[in-house]
């Protein structure tokens, strides 16, 4: 099963494209929740090139890495990869008259509900949007 989950971001393209693939900047949207954070991103944004995002409780009491392969690349267009679990991921980038609509689908896993993924999914998109957001008020 697929799950599509998608945001739009009052921001232009090149502000959000780099938020996405910047180590310095994942690190600062890529959690679900107000009680995770991301402490290290590492990618190398190329086709065959791997990333690994760490993902942990702001209490250190658990955490896991996020890891893949890029699979396909067109720039502030879409990003492909492939999870450690084979898993496809496929993100679009899109521009509106108001931004950049962002949309990830990805191959559903069988660990949790279908709805327990999409909404956290859709919580580090949220925060995303968010980051992105607020960085771009700041520098317009």
């Amino acid at each position: 099963m697929e799950i599509t989950i998608e945001t739009q971001v009052h921001a232009p393209m090149a502000t959000v494209w780099a938020a996405w693939v910047t180590p310095e900047s994942i690190t600062q949207w890529n959690y679900a929740i107000e009680e995770w954070c991301c402490p290290r991103a590492t990618l190398d944004l190329v086709k065959g090139g791997t990333f690994n995002y760490r993902m942990e409780a702001r209490d250190g009491s658990m955490g896991f890495d996020f890891e893949g392969t890029f699979t396909d690349i067109a720039l502030h267009q879409h990003i492909h990869f492939t999870l450690g679990d084979d898993r496809v991921v496929r993100v679009t980038f899109e521009e509106t008259a108001s931004g950049v609509k962002v949309s990830e689908t990805f191959e559903a896993e069988d660990e949790h509900s279908a709805e327990q993924q999409r909404q956290g999914w859709q919580g580090i998109l949220d925060h995303f949007k968010q980051h992105v957001e607020q960085r771009h008020r700041s520098r317009t």
